[in-house]
């Protein structure tokens, strides 16, 4: 895993998820048709900067009690492993009850505070969250539905592959979201992405110029792709 530098993270904010994944079919051609979320997810806070973040992993499930002797020790073990490695992250947690996925929230009040308090700067989760209105200041969440209770949520594993709304994350991806979704940047190409999103943006900017004028029909279209064409 490469670092995740203060200017990376900023190069990577002025950029939303869609502007990502166009430069990434550019830089990591490969990754057109996978990597990114393929399932709507509720943005709870779309007015936040983009999330910019290395990834934790975890799943859950919340339908039953959990019964097993080494609940809490579990426990424990998933909270010491949010607080290690690179920051600031992000929380991919992939919810197994199936069907009945979001029966029990593991994320509010509580959770978005320890997690923020903890380098933690956002959840992106196939399940439930709740306590909209007192979760900690700046920290993001896009999960598949909003809900009352935690039911009987617990951490089932950690730091093991998940697939979260398509998107499917190990530990220590490097991760994008905002209010479209997210996507896994590969950690190879992160530094050349700023750069392919400038230039896709010089040549759209010249069709969209073009459709905007008086006058604006298929031959002028024509040459509007001809002329983006010529933009390096």
């Amino acid at each position: 895993m490469s670092e995740l530098t203060d200017a990376l993270v900023a190069d990577l904010r002025t950029l939303d998820t869609p502007t990502v994944c166009n430069a990434l079919e550019v830089v990591a051609p490969k990754r057109r048709g996978y990597g990114y979320t393929t399932q709507p997810l509720v943005c709870i806070r779309p007015e936040l900067p983009r999330l910019v973040a290395v990834a934790r992993t975890a799943s859950i499930r919340s339908v039953h009690p959990n019964d097993s002797p080494t609940a809490r020790e579990t426990s424990m073990g998933y909270y010491g492993y949010i607080d290690e490695g690179a920051k600031p992250s992000v929380v991919v947690i992939q919810d197994l009850d199936g069907a009945q996925r979001g029966y029990g929230s593991f994320w509010g009040e509580v959770n978005s505070n320890i997690h923020n308090g903890l380098g933690c700067r956002g959840v992106i989760t196939d399940g439930s969250i709740r306590d909209i209105p007192d979760i900690a200041d700046g920290f993001q969440m896009l999960a598949d539905r909003v809900g009352p209770s935690h039911a009987f949520v617990h951490v089932v594993d950690y730091g093991r592959p998940v697939t979260v709304s398509g998107m499917r994350v190990v530990d220590g991806d490097l991760i994008h979201a905002d209010r479209h979704g997210a996507v896994v940047i590969p950690w190879d190409v992160a530094s050349q992405v700023k750069e392919a999103a400038d230039l896709i943006a010089r040549r759209e900017a010249v069709i969209i110029e073009a459709a905007k004028a008086p006058g604006f029909d298929m031959a002028h279209l024509r040459k509007a792709w001809g002329d983006a064409a010529e933009v390096h």
